[in-house]
C-alpha cells in the first residue's frame, strides 16, 4: 500500500514542498531513498524504536521510503515523524481517513515524543498558502509559527497525539492554536540589559552620529584609544533603535526560525549581534555544505545592528566579504548543487583603535610610528570605507568630566526622536520595500533628496576637494536626509524639510576618513 505524506524544507527564508512516500509490499528490508542526508537516514533507528516503544510493529515486508523530490537533498530531523506516519498509515495499523490534507514535521524521540524542528514559521506559512488544511508540527515549533500563521496549526506533544487528530475519532479542538497564541510562560522574556546614554560621560560628538545613524539606518565606524567608549555607545544604541515594525519582524524571525534559533512568536527586539573579530568568513557571511546553508551574523543582525568591535584586527577576507552584503541588503550564497539568498539589511557598527598599540591622540602614550599606524588603518580599505555612511573619531574623556560628571541625556529621550524620524520616512517610502534613508535607490534620491542651486556648488565643491567618490557623494546626500528629517522632529513638524547648506556640512563632516586615511 502506498500513502504519501506532505512535508517541507527551507530554501533560505522560504519553504519548497517534499513528499514522503511510503510502500509496504512483500520482501524484506527498508529502503531510504532520495537524496537523504545521514540525520535523515539515522531516523530510521529512531523510528523503529519510538513504534516498538509505543506498542506497534513494524511490518516484517518490504518498506520503501522515498523522499520526493529525489534531485534535492534533504536534510535533518524533521522527516521522523511523516515517516513514522507513513509506516503506520501502510501497513494499516491506523486509518487516517485524508492524510492528504495535512503538512506533518517533527523529529521523534525513541520515545515517541516529538522534539522542535527549524524552519517552523516558513513551514507554517507555506501549509497557508498551498491551501493545507492544517499544518501539524511538535509543540515548541507551533507556539513559534502561532503568530504568522493563518491557517489551522496543531501543536502535538508525541506520536499519539498526532493520530489522533490524523484518525479524526475525537475532538483535538485542545490541541489547535489560534492565531496569535503565546501561552505566558513561553512568551519573549524581558529586553536584554544595555547601557544608556545618561550614563556614558561626553562624547556629545559621538552620541550625535550614533543617533542619526538609528534615524536613518546608517553604518558607522568609531575610531578611538581604548576606554573612551566605543562599546558601550554601540551597546547603548541598542536602547535608541525602534521596534520592529511587522514587516521587518516576520522577515527577522523566519532567518532566526530556519537558523534554529526561533522564539515564541515573532521577535519582538531589534537584533544586535556582536561577533568576535577572530569569527570565520563562513559565520559572518553564512554557509554550510550542500543544501545544508545556514545565515551568518550579517543575517541574524538584519533590521537590527552588528556590532564589530576590533574592526581592524579582523581578517581582510572577511571585511572585504561585507563589502556586497553592506551596498546590496542581502547575501547570496553559491555552492555546487544550489544558491540560497538571505536578507542582510542591517547596520553596522563597527569600533577600531586609531594604530597598533590603541593610544595615538591619547597625549604622548603611542609609540607608534607614522608608518605603523599608516598601515594598521590601511587593514581598512578605502572600498570597505567608502561603504560607512558616518565615521567618527573619540577621544579619551578627560578628567575634569569624570570626576565631576552630568547626568545627560537619556535614551529614552534620543529613542523618541529617531522613532519620530522613523516615523516620516515611513510615510515618504510607503509603498516600497525601503523603510530607511540608508537604503533608498539612486532614482529615490533624485525624488527625495532635492538639492538647491546653493547645495549644489557646495557638494561640488565638497566632492573635490575630499576626492569623494560617486558612493561616497550618494552617502553624504542620505545622511543630509536623515538630519533633515531629526531637525523637522526637533521644531515640530510632521513632515520633513528640505535639505540646506547646514545639513550637507554635518553630514560631510562625519566622513573624516575620506580626507585622512593615515590617522
Amino acid at each position: 500500500m502506498l500513502i504519501n505524506i506532505n512535508c517541507a524544507k527551507c530554501s533560505g527564508i522560504q519553504a519548497v514542498p517534499v513528499t514522503v512516500e511510503v510502500d509496504i509490499s512483500n520482501g524484506i528490508g527498508i529502503h531510504l531513498v532520495g537524496l537523504a542526508d545521514i540525520a535523515v537516514k539515522e531516523s530510521l533507528l529512531r523510528i523503529m524504536t519510538a513504534l516498538h516503544g509505543l506498542g506497534y510493529k513494524v511490518p516484517g515486508k518490504k518498506i520503501v521510503i522515498n523522499l520526493a523530490p529525489a534531485d534535492v537533498r534533504k536534510n535533518g530531523s524533521g522527516y521522523d515523524l511523516p515517516i513514522a506516519v507513513g509506516i503506520l498509515a501502510a501497513s494499516g495499523q491506523c486509518d487516517i481517513p485524508d492524510i492528504s490534507k495535512y503538512l506533518i514535521m517533527g523529529e521523534l524521540g525513541l520515545d515517541g515524543s516529538l522534539r522542535p524542528v527549524p524552519g517552523a514559521i516558513p513551514i507554517a506559512e507555506y501549509a497557508s498558502l498551498a491551501g493545507f488544511e492544517g499544518c501539524i508540527l511538535p509543540a515548541e515549533s507551533a507556539y513559534e509559527a502561532a503568530e504568522l500563521s493563518s491557517g489551522i496549526l496543531y501543536a502535538a506533544s508525541d506520536l499519539r497525539d498526532v493520530l489522533r487528530i490524523l484518525e479524526e475519532r475525537e475532538d483535538t479542538s485542545g490541541l489547535m492554536l489560534e492565531k496569535g497564541f503565546h501561552p505566558a510562560s513561553i512568551l519573549n522574556g524581558p529586553s536584554d540589559e544595555y547601557m544608556d546614554f545618561s550614563e556614558i560621560v561626553g562624547q556629545k560628538s559621538a552620541k550625535r552620529g550614533l543617533e542619526i545613524a538609528a534615524a536613518g539606518g546608517h553604518n558607522v565606524i568609531m575610531v578611538g584609544s581604548p576606554g573612551c567608549g566605543k562599546t558601550s555607545l554601540a551597546k547603548a544604541m541598542v536602547g535608541i533603535m525602534p521596534p520592529l515594525r511587522r514587516e521587518e519582524a516576520i522577515v527577522t524571525s523566519k532567518i532566526y526560525s530556519v537558523s534554529g534559533m526561533g522564539t515564541c512568536g515573532l521577535v519582538k527586539r531589534r537584533p544586535f549581534r556582536a561577533p568576535h573579530y577572530s569569527a570565520s568568513l563562513a559565520a559572518i557571511i553564512g554557509g554550510g555544505n550542500g543544501d545544508n546553508i545556514q545565515p551568518g551574523e550579517v543575517s541574524l543582525a538584519h533590521n537590527g545592528i552588528l556590532f564589530l568591535d576590533e574592526f581592524a584586527q579582523m581578517p581582510k577576507s572577511v571585511t572585504e566579504a561585507l563589502r556586497g552584503p553592506l551596498e546590496d541588503r542581502k547575501v547570496t550564497i553559491s555552492r555546487l548543487r544550489s544558491k540560497v539568498e538571505f536578507p542582510a539589511s542591517f547596520t553596522l557598527v563597527a569600533a577600531a583603535n586609531p594604530c597598533p598599540c590603541g593610544y595615538y591622540g591619547a597625549g604622548d602614550r603611542c609609540s607608534c610610528t607614522p608608518s605603523q599606524r599608516q598601515s594598521y588603518m590601511s587593514r581598512l580599505s578605502g572600498p570597505i570605507m567608502d561603504r560607512i555612511d558616518i565615521q567618527l573619531y573619540m577621544e579619551m574623556v578627560s578628567p575634569e568630566k569624570l570626576v565631576n560628571r552630568v547626568r545627560e541625556e537619556s535614551s529614552a529621550d534620543v529613542a523618541a526622536r529617531v522613532m519620530a524620524a522613523r516615523d516620516i520616512q515611513t510615510e515618504r517610502f510607503s509603498g516600497t520595500e525601503v523603510f530607511v534613508n540608508a537604503e533608498m535607490t539612486n532614482s529615490m534620491m533624485e525624488r527625495f533628496c532635492p538639492l538647491s542651486s546653493e547645495c549644489r556648488d557646495i557638494m561640488e565643491r565638497m566632492t573635490e576637494a575630499m576626492g569623494l567618490s560617486a558612493r561616497a557623494y550618494g552617502r553624504i546626500l542620505k545622511i543630509a536626509r536623515t538630519i533633515a528629517d531629526l531637525e523637522a522632529v526637533n521644531l515640530g513638524f510632521s513632515n520633513a524639510r528640505d535639505i540646506t547648506p547646514e545639513h550637507l556640512l554635518e553630514a560631510a563632516g562625519f566622513r573624516f576618513l575620506d580626507r585622512f586615511r593615515g590617522i
